[in-house]
């Protein structure tokens, strides 16, 4: 099974003139001391009229810090469901999923939204935004749940707002601004408490091609600044060609787990 601690990895050689084993053992060094997803034998089935369907089956992962990792496959090869267990909106039905050394199967609903609020942020193609609220109101408002003081709350929106480039648009509403400020805003508000791990769902999905990859850019850059996880789903050629890891899932299984050096 695909991932770095799992069996029939599927590597293929990187670029730069690296090969195969020099790329995987490196990475693999680095992982041992910095894992913060850790996913063992994962099997998630839901119940159907007729039975039940199982949406993934015996997953087996490691991803560490700062990675730029893409889970990869059509609708349906169960990319989202595998983000939201890591995100801890949902739990497996067998196996073990460990987040920043919680054990998701073990969270009750209010630790399960502790580490949701404190520890992750989440990105989606549908932006998601609060339509009366302006701007600088909507990237404020995960930090509402966090009970900081007005001072340090202000500081930490107005440094996100300035790493998306949006600080000429604090007083902006959403229906004053275009697809792919929505969605630098969102990216704004998924970092604004400077998260361990960031999961975006298809991103990309409802932006043209330059703000694909303005945004992909972005995130980069957030990716290499402040060390942050970054793991989406996806099947956009836009979002891949960005990626330092490709996870490949077919029908509910990892099939190739490729290390890129792009």
């Amino acid at each position: 099974m695909g991932g770095l601690g799992g069996k029939n990895n599927g590597r293929k050689t990187g670029q730069g003139g690296k090969n195969e084993e020099e790329i995987t053992l490196n990475y693999k060094s680095i992982m041992e001391n910095t894992t913060l997803i850790s996913i063992e034998a994962l099997r998630k089935d839901f119940p159907t009229s007729g039975g039940s369907f199982t949406a993934l089956n015996g997953i087996d992962l490691k991803i560490g810090k700062a990675e730029f990792t893409g889970v990869v496959g059509p609708s349906g090869s169960g990319k989202t469901t595998l983000l939201n267990i890591i995100g801890s909106l949902d739990s497996p039905s067998e196996g073990k999923a460990v987040v920043l050394g919680q054990s998701i199967s073990d969270l009750n609903p209010k630790q399960a939204a502790l580490l949701r609020r404190s520890k992750l942020g989440f990105i989606f193609q549908s932006y998601n935004l609060l339509p009366v609220y302006t701007v600088f109101e909507n990237v404020e408002f995960p930090l509402l749940l966090l009970k900081l003081d007005d001072n340090h709350r202000r500081k930490m929106v107005m440094d996100s707002l300035e790493w998306l480039g949006l600080t000429d648009k604090v007083k902006s509403k959403p229906a004053q601004l275009s697809g792919g400020e929505c969605q630098r805003v969102a990216i704004a508000r998924a970092m604004v408490k400077k998260p361990e791990i960031v999961l975006a769902d298809e991103p990309t999905a409802n932006l043209d091609a330059a703000n694909s990859h303005n945004i992909l850019k972005t995130m980069v850059q957030l990716n290499k600044e402040l060390g942050t996880t970054f793991i989406f789903a996806t099947h956009d050629d836009k979002v891949i060609g960005y990626l330092k890891r490709k996870i490949s899932l077919v029908d509910g299984k990892v099939t190739t787990d490729e290390i890129r050096n792009n």
